[in-house]
């Protein structure tokens, strides 16, 4: 099995390698047939894995491939720990990479950057699977900042729009805050553990959680605490928590298949995948796991407040992204951490599913993304239609489609929870639902229902998009709808994830929960608010925007305070501006005019100059040129120095 290991992240890296440097020679049709082969190929070789692993009970691999360094006894290497969790990431991430490839064969078939774009969509799944795939923090933290700089390449894809340009700078600066507490929360890994491998650092974890670190002189901090602090830092830059979730929905400046690839599958869901892998850590921590509680729940239910104002159909699906991460790291704080990564697999595919779905409506549009110049496309569209709905059911958590499943679980988690903040979280968690559920069927009511608000010449046009963007669709709905009921009892109850998650008794929600089977959960939910709360939420959206639309023009004046609120995103851009923009350039110049103009020029280069001058005009005076003053001056010399060796 060792080799398929290997060929599964190697096969993507070769298509990306054969389009980037061989683009030209072997034109858009090799571009695209290149990448599409190495990862299909990488997905066909994650499902035998998958079979392995799970099915024939095949045992964890966990093994060095190469060793790139050792360094006081400190290996660094590239290596793989296959267990359930991989595998289920690494068919995830491939399968949606898959689909994201054969749909963006239609999307971009007009533009002149195909056989990069091709190119840098494989690289982008390569750098994920060796982040999943990773068994030490080198290879992790390679995996980690490689799809960093992927998301770069691909948000800028369009270089000559400024405000491309804008969000991908924007995406590596807020990055690189959560990466420098990455990085610090891996050094003090090596620094206590003495080793990068997970297992010989989950080994120690009873041994550092009993040690304590001093970092402002007269407060004692629990170093595991620290560590697990400065990890999430960095998760929370990648899966874009609050305060570093800025750049996400400003990535929707990229093409539509790589916010598919970014918001589904790959960049953001590494930082949920990451809390997960280090269970054995954060179990050590409850001060993490509340930190990571009520980041999450902040996130949940403030950003898809957001998501309720935005007219670009991208931002919305990229606030819901947003969102659900929230409820996901939510998860994570409850050490419910295989609802986490359940909802990360079910939101995989209805999150592609309605990117894919808004990015064929874009194609349809001739490029207009504005829901409000839309409407009636369901006669024009029925594919797109039909799949969006599966996508938008399963993204409210609908009775019987796979989001509902997750959130459910995730819910009803918070609610057994005893970590401090899981009030409040349960509350954000719960309301979130309502608010989800509304912003969704907003677009979805929006776009294919109503009146008819595009102009003529786009409505002449109208039409569903071709099999290569509608193939895609119908076979992410598929999952949408059954994956929940093929893996949550086994998933979330069974023993899925007992080789891969570490729990401990007293955090374990998750066994709390009675009902276990897939109509347990359904005949459970009406006896809950959520369901109650995502219906209310569906209606109210059809009866403001389908049945009385005056009503939202009548709330928008009436609440024009929080609509402002929501539209500038509670000012968070604006404040980051002004602290770090404004305030850096002002701190830049103030130690401009300190140091180069009054220091350097003024002191320093200027000064010396004046110096000298000075120094040359006194000079000057005593350079007289007649004899008996240079003989006066010699006398007095001689005196003075006679003096001094007398006194003496």
């Amino acid at each position: 099995m060792e080799n398929i290991y290997l060929a599964i992240p190697l096969a993507s890296l070769f298509g990306a390698i054969i389009a980037g440097f061989f683009g030209r020679q072997i034109g858009r049709i090799g571009a695209h047939t290149v990448t599409i082969a190495g990862v299909g190929v990488s997905f066909i070789l994650s499902l035998v894995a998958l079979n392995h692993i799970v099915f024939d009970g095949g045992a964890v691999y966990n093994e060095s491939v190469y060793t790139w360094m050792v360094s006081d006894g400190l290996k660094f290497e590239v290596g793989f720990l296959i267990d359930h969790l991989t595998v289920m990431m690494m068919a995830v991430v491939t399968g949606v990479s898959l689909m994201v490839h054969v749909y963006t064969i239609g999307y971009m078939h007009d533009d002149p950057g195909y056989q990069r774009f091709f190119s840098y969509i494989s690289l982008f799944t390569f750098s994920m699977l060796m982040l999943v795939m990773s068994n030490n923090f080198m290879q992790l933290f390679f995996g980690w900042e490689a799809v960093g700089l992927v998301s770069y390449l691909l948000i800028g894809f369009w270089y000559k729009k400024e405000t491309a340009i804008y969000a991908n700078l924007k995406a590596f600066l807020v990055n690189r805050v959560g990466d420098f507490g990455f990085i610090l929360g891996i050094a003090a890994v090596v620094m206590y553990a003495g080793s990068l491998d997970y297992i010989e650092v989950f080994q120690k974890a009873e041994q550092i959680a009993g040690l304590s670190i001093v970092i402002i002189p007269g407060t004692e901090w629990s170093l595991m605490t620290v560590i697990c602090i400065l990890l999430f830092i960095g998760a929370m830059g990648k899966s874009a928590q609050v305060p570093l979730h800025v750049w996400l929905p400003d990535s929707m400046e990229g093409p539509t298949p790589i916010s598919a690839l970014i918001h589904a599958a790959t960049m953001v869901t590494a930082g949920i995948f990451m809390v997960a892998r280090m269970s054995p850590l954060y179990e050590w921590s409850e001060t993490a796991l509340s930190f990571v509680l009520v980041i999450g729940a902040i996130t949940a239910f403030f950003m898809g407040l957001i998501g309720i104002v935005q007219n670009d159909i991208k931002r919305v699906v990229a606030y819901s992204t947003l969102s659900q991460l929230g409820y996901m790291t939510v998860a994570l704080g409850v050490s419910a951490y295989s609802a986490a990564v359940f909802h990360l697999m079910t939101h995989a595919f209805f999150k592609a599913l309605l990117f894919l779905a808004a990015g064929s409506v874009i194609i349809a549009m001739h490029h207009e993304q504005d829901i409000r110049k839309m409407g009636g496309l369901k006669k024009y569209m029925p594919i797109t239609y039909w799949t969006s709905l599966i996508g938008s059911l399963a993204l409210i958590g609908f009775p019987g489609f796979s989001g509902f499943f997750s959130k459910d679980a995730i819910i009803e988690a918070v609610h057994y929870s005893q970590i401090p903040g899981s009030g409040f979280a349960y509350l954000m968690v719960v309301l979130g639902v309502f608010v989800t559920a509304f912003y969704s069927f907003r677009m979805f009511f929006l776009v294919f229902h109503g009146k008819e608000r595009m102009d003529e010449h786009t409505k002449e046009h109208l039409h569903e998009t071709p099999w290569v963007v509608t193939v895609p669709l119908i076979a992410l709905a598929i999952p949408s709808v059954v994956i929940g009921w093929l893996t949550v009892e086994y998933m979330l109850f069974g023993t899925y994830f007992a080789d891969s998650i570490v729990v401990k008794n007293i955090h374990n929600v998750l066994g709390q929960i009675s009902f276990t089977t897939e109509f347990g959960f359904i005949e459970h939910a009406f006896h809950g608010l959520a369901v109650y709360l995502a219906l209310a939420g569906l209606i109210a959206a059809w009866y403001i925007y389908l049945v009385n639309p005056k009503i939202a023009d009548l709330l928008q004046q009436k609440l024009a305070v929080v609509y402002r609120l929501l539209d500038k995103k509670y000012w968070v851009d604006e404040v980051y501006f002004a602290v770090f923009g404004n305030g850096s350039r002002k701190l830049g110049n103030s130690f401009w005019r300190i140091g180069d103009v009054g220091v350097i020029d003024g002191f320093i280069v200027n000064g010396s100059a004046k110096l000298v001058g000075w120094l040359s005009g006194v000079m000057r005076h005593i350079q007289t040129g007649i004899l008996y003053h240079y003989a006066f001056a010699m006398i007095l010399g001689l005196m003075g120095l006679l003096l001094f060796v007398y006194v003496k």
